[in-house]
C-alpha cells in the first residue's frame, strides 16, 4: 500500500463572520493518486485547499502532508509544507510576475536556496515537463493564456512538491490548449488534487472523485461511478455536458 500524501481528519472551519465553511471533513489521498474535488460554488472547496498549506489556520481537526502536520503557528513547519503543496491558481497571472518565463520558474527554487547549475537544472526540468523550454526568455505577458497556464504549472513543479493542487485548470482554455494540458497532467508522476467544475476533464484525468457540498464530503469513489449517478450530480448542482457519454 502506498504512503499517504494527504490526510485530512475531522477538519472544521468557520470564518470570522460566523460562516461555517467546513464541517468535519475527512479525506485521505495516497501517493500518486489523481483525485478530482467536485462541488457547487460555496461548497467549501477553496476553504479546504487553503488549509493544505496553512494559508488558513486549522481550527478543529488536522491536516497532514506526507506525514507532516500542517501547523500554522509553526513558521518553519509552514515553510516546509509550502514546498510540499504546490497550488496552481485558476488565473495564471496571479502567479507570473517576473520579466521572463525562466525567472518566474526560478523564483521559488532560488528562494529555497538553489543556485548555479542546480537552479538551472530545476528550471529546465520543470519547463521540459510542460513543453515550454523554448520560451524560457520570453516575457510571460507575450504568451497565450494556455501557455501562461503551463508556465504557472512549471513554477510549481520546479519546487518538486508532494502534491500538485490545480484550481479549475481547464477554465478559459481553447480545445487544443485543454488537450495539451491534459496530456501534461497525465504524464506527471505526482499526487494530484484537481478542483474543477469540468466533469469531463475530471473523468479524463482522475480515477477518483470526491464531492464536497455544504462543507461536508457527500461522495467519494471512482469517477465513472460518481459521474454516472445523475441523481447525485443533480442534488449537488453538478452537470455533465449535454450529449456526454462514457
Amino acid at each position: 500500500m502506498k504512503n499517504p500524501s494527504l490526510e485530512v481528519d475531522e477538519l472544521a472551519f468557520a470564518y470570522p463572520d460566523g460562516n461555517q465553511a467546513l464541517f468535519g471533513v475527512n479525506l485521505n489521498i495516497s501517493q500518486g493518486e489523481r483525485v478530482a474535488l467536485l462541488g457547487p460554488n460555496g461548497a467549501g472547496k477553496t476553504t479546504l485547499v487553503m488549509h493544505l498549506n496553512g494559508i488558513l489556520p486549522t481550527m478543529q481537526g488536522s491536516v497532514k502532508v506526507a506525514g507532516q502536520l500542517v501547523d500554522s503557528k509553526d513558521v518553519a513547519s509552514i515553510k516546509a509544507i509550502r514546498h510540499k503543496v504546490g497550488i496552481v491558481f485558476q488565473d495564471p497571472d496571479d502567479q507570473l510576475f517576473m520579466p521572463t518565463v525562466g525567472e518566474d520558474v526560478a523564483f521559488g527554487p532560488f528562494n529555497a536556496g538553489l543556485r548555479g547549475e542546480e537552479l538551472k537544472h530545476a528550471v529546465d526540468s520543470a519547463l521540459d515537463l510542460v513543453g515550454m523550454r523554448e520560451f524560457i526568455d520570453r516575457p510571460p505577458h507575450h504568451l497565450s493564456f494556455g501557455q501562461r497556464r503551463r508556465v504557472a504549472v512549471a513554477t510549481v513543479l520546479a519546487m518538486k512538491p508532494e502534491i500538485l493542487v490545480m484550481d479549475e485548470p481547464s477554465s478559459n482554455l481553447d480545445p487544443a490548449s485543454r488537450r495539451e494540458l491534459a496530456e501534461i497532467v497525465r504524464s506527471l508522476d505526482i499526487t494530484l488534487l484537481m478542483v474543477t467544475h469540468d466533469l469531463p476533464f475530471a473523468f479524463e484525468l482522475c480515477e477518483r472523485s470526491v464531492i464536497l457540498s455544504g462543507g461536508v464530503i457527500v461522495a467519494d469513489g471512482p469517477t465513472r461511478e460518481i459521474l454516472s449517478n445523475a441523481t447525485l450530480l443533480s442534488a449537488h448542482r453538478l452537470e455533465l455536458p449535454r450529449g456526454f457519454s462514457f
